[in-house]
């Protein structure tokens, strides 16, 4: 089978894109299932109950990361929506839940989980003692298994790519924007990136307007950041899985250029 695991949507640009564009990867690639990370989907950061429902109509399951309490709105929607998940190590009692059983179109049972790193972020609970518990219960419901790690360090995510090598089908990273080029099948059959990347507006500073970033930098003055709008891509992995295994085939980028 195949997972369509699309990058960080940023603003309405991103949205947008995915909107349009993911009937025709899913057509293209006959992807079985298709995650976004949607974090950052409400002009740059967190997302609203409308914006999920709108991205929920062409994706099956949404993961996040530090910026998911952006919007306060989104707390009682994540609490009641599984198909839209938190990071699995925040701390008990945070609502929404950090995992979900999905399943492909075909009936397929695919296990999404979601981490947040620790190293540059928040202080939160041991991702890799977390997913190391999680495990347990996981790998009885499937041995398809795709983990999102949003986190800052490259070296915490090559990390846990080791950690959980030949226990899940994918380890994908998000959180910086900037795609990765070291996509890779481990040896014990997990997919492995460092960062999917950003699907959104690359001509900007990792999705924001560019001009507003730069005086933040100069200045260190607080600012607001908006979404900036123009050459507009899609970053994106497609991952084959051995569905009866969970063991990864293959591993490719995708970057669509829309404008």
């Amino acid at each position: 089978m195949h997972l369509l695991f699309i990058g960080d949507i940023v603003g309405k640009p991103g949205r947008r894109a995915v909107m349009n564009h993911v009937h025709s990867l899913v057509e293209r690639h006959k992807v079985d299932l298709v995650v976004a990370n949607g974090e950052n989907a409400a002009d740059g950061v967190g997302m609203t109950p409308e914006i999920c429902d709108e991205l929920l109509a062409v994706l099956d399951v949404i993961t996040t990361g530090n910026h998911i309490w952006a919007r306060k709105e989104i707390i009682p929607y994540i609490a009641e929506n599984p198909r839209v998940i938190r990071p699995f190590n925040f701390p008990l009692g945070v609502p929404g839940r950090g995992w979900v059983l999905a399943e492909t179109s075909a009936g397929v049972p695919v296990v999404v989980v979601n981490l947040a790193g620790r190293v540059f972020m928040d202080a939160v609970d041991c991702p890799f003692r977390t997913m190391e518990r999680g495990l347990r219960e996981f790998s009885t419901l499937s041995p398809n298994i795709l983990v999102d790690f949003h986190a800052e360090a490259t070296s915490e995510k090559q990390a846990m790519g080791w950690f959980l090598d030949g226990k899940v089908s994918a380890l994908v990273g998000t959180h910086t924007h900037v795609p990765t080029a070291d996509e890779r099948l481990l040896p014990q059959g997990t997919a492995y990136i460092s960062d999917v990347g950003m699907t959104g507006p690359w001509d900007s500073v990792i999705g924001m307007k560019k001009d507003m970033a730069v005086q933040r930098f100069l200045t260190h003055m607080p600012s607001r950041f908006e979404a900036a709008r123009k050459e507009v891509k899609i970053s994106a992995v497609l991952i084959g899985v051995n569905e009866e295994t969970g063991r990864a085939t293959d591993i490719q980028r995708i970057k669509m250029e829309l404008d």
